[in-house]
């Protein structure tokens, strides 16, 4: 028998299908066909992407169609001429796309389905083709498995910064720095961020960083552009030389639309390198004001401890005031004249109870057994005795009258009952008489019956030659067939 731990209901089975499917595809590429296009109402998207062996469910939720709303390429990071229709208004029935998101499952219809974050028309971006063929293969190898994600230190003081020294990323990050956390130092690794040599001097960067066992967290950022300028973070090198780091490493690569390869390896993302730096540090004002509020935590804290430790001393004082050894004992002579007292009442309520039940109990027994009650109860007893003697032949004359009546009736009803079954019985026997099988052969019939002792009711079934027994009143004669003819029995014959 299977336990009841062993049995998921349909909603639990669904939910582990759908954990499964995030985890296994958080970010995939898609190449098909629109069809079964819907906008209702909401404002999502819903439609079908198909080629000529199968089809994926969609759906492109109204927040994730702003990046295509903001007339900028996510993919390129190129600016649309004024009057280029956007993704949204060029999706049609018949449309060749590409689309990219999460796969994941709608559990109302127990399917599954790709949740779009860009599209574009097919044809375009042979790079993102190449960043989506890259991205498989290193999800395939557990790049981007969260359970390899480690958490960032809370504040760090010693941090490896990642980045171009000439680029506005690193004025960004390094301002915030200033004003947030607790005083961090920054050692920078100056890097080429795009263009040759861009891969090899990440990779450099990131083996120094971790060969010098001084950081506490590595920091890799650039600012934003096309899909061509951040192709470098999407190499294959960088993204295992991030794979590979025994320090923690955050990227902030790019802005919020930019998705690199680099990033989806790092253990921690943020959307920009300014939103790196809020990652890392808290505010110094929040700092401080955690700083205050500890110290008047703190304050409180003590104050307590004292005005408890003053409260106790207290206590003992009046305790030790209590438990002296005169006071004790005039408290002891108190309660022993309390006690003393209270036996005293309660002997005397005794005595009263039992003196009150002593007279109820004398009162009863005089009532019910005094001369005077004698003598009523025997007069009583007298008259009821004449009465008796008076009503005694009466009573029992009546009774043997009854008596009589009841045996005549009993003797009528049994006649009576009897003569009924003799009438009944005198008809059964004449039945029995008429059901009587010798009873025709008495009048002169006979009765035909095979060798087997089976009665002939027609000649159908004997042929010549079969051995007939025939019975009559007086014995059974045995022949021999030998003619059969069938004729219907004639009236009268």
């Amino acid at each position: 028998m299977l336990g009841e731990a062993a049995i998921l209901s349909v909603r639990e089975l669904t939910e582990q299908l759908r954990r499964l499917l995030e985890v296994k595809f958080p970010f995939v590429w898609v190449r098909g066909e629109i069809s079964n296009l819907s906008r209702p109402g909401s404002g999502h998207i819903y439609f079908s992407l198909k080629d000529q062996d199968a089809q994926l469910q969609c759906v492109w939720f109204k927040q994730k169609q702003q990046i295509a709303r903001q007339g900028v390429d996510p993919l390129t990071g190129e600016v649309r001429e004024p009057g280029t229709p956007s993704p949204l208004d060029m999706l049609q029935n018949g449309l060749d796309v590409l689309c990219a998101g999460r796969i994941t499952l709608y559990a109302a219809r127990g399917q599954y389905q790709l949740a779009v974050e860009l599209l574009q028309p097919a044809g375009e971006g042979m790079l993102a083709r190449a960043f989506e063929a890259a991205r498989r293969k290193l999800a395939a190898q557990g790049y981007f498995s969260l359970e390899r994600k480690r958490p960032l230190p809370v504040d760090p003081l010693r941090v490896a910064l990642i980045t171009s020294p000439s680029g506005a990323a690193i004025h960004d990050f390094l301002e915030l720095a200033n004003n947030r956390g607790s005083g961090a130092r920054i050692r920078l690794f100056p890097v080429v961020v795009q263009g040759e040599g861009a891969t090899s001097s990440l990779v450099r960067a990131l083996e120094e960083a971790n060969a010098q066992q001084w950081a506490q967290v590595v920091v890799i950022i650039r600012g934003g552009g096309s899909l061509e300028d951040l192709w470098a973070f999407n190499e294959e090198p960088v993204a295992r030389a991030v794979f590979s780091s025994r320090l923690p490493v955050l990227a902030g690569i790019g802005h919020e639309v930019d998705v690199t390869l680099t990033d989806m390896t790092a253990d921690v993302r943020a959307a920009t390198p300014s939103h790196a730096a809020q990652l890392l540090w808290p505010p110094r004002a929040e700092l401080m004001q955690r700083v205050d509020s500890a110290e008047t935590a703190l304050r409180r804290g003590i104050q307590r401890c004292l005005d408890m430790a003053f409260e106790t001393l207290g206590h003992q004082e009046s305790a030790l005031r209590w438990l002296s050894p005169l006071k004790h004992q005039a408290r002891l002579a108190e309660q022993l004249v309390l006690l003393q007292r209270a036996l005293e009442r309660a002997v005397r309520q005794w005595i009263d109870r039992k003196e009150i039940l002593f007279r109820r109990l004398e009162t009863s027994r005089r009532g019910a057994f005094g001369l005077a009650r004698l003598d009523v109860l025997s007069g009583r007893l007298g008259i009821m005795c004449a009465r008796l003697e008076a009503t005694m032949p009466t009573l029992l004359h009546a009774r043997q009258r009854e008596l009589a009546t009841a045996q005549e009736r009993l003797g009528a009803a049994a006649r009576n009952w009897m003569l009924g079954w003799e009438r009944q019985l005198e008809k059964l026997a004449l039945q029995l008489a008429a059901g009587d099988p010798m009873m025709p052969l008495r009048r002169g019939y006979a009765l035909a019956r095979t060798g087997g002792g089976n009665v002939l009711r027609s000649v159908h079934g004997l042929n010549v030659g079969n051995v007939v027994e025939v019975l009559l009143a007086d014995g059974i004669l045995e022949t021999v067939v030998s003619h059969v003819r069938s004729e219907p029995l004639r009236p009268g014959e």
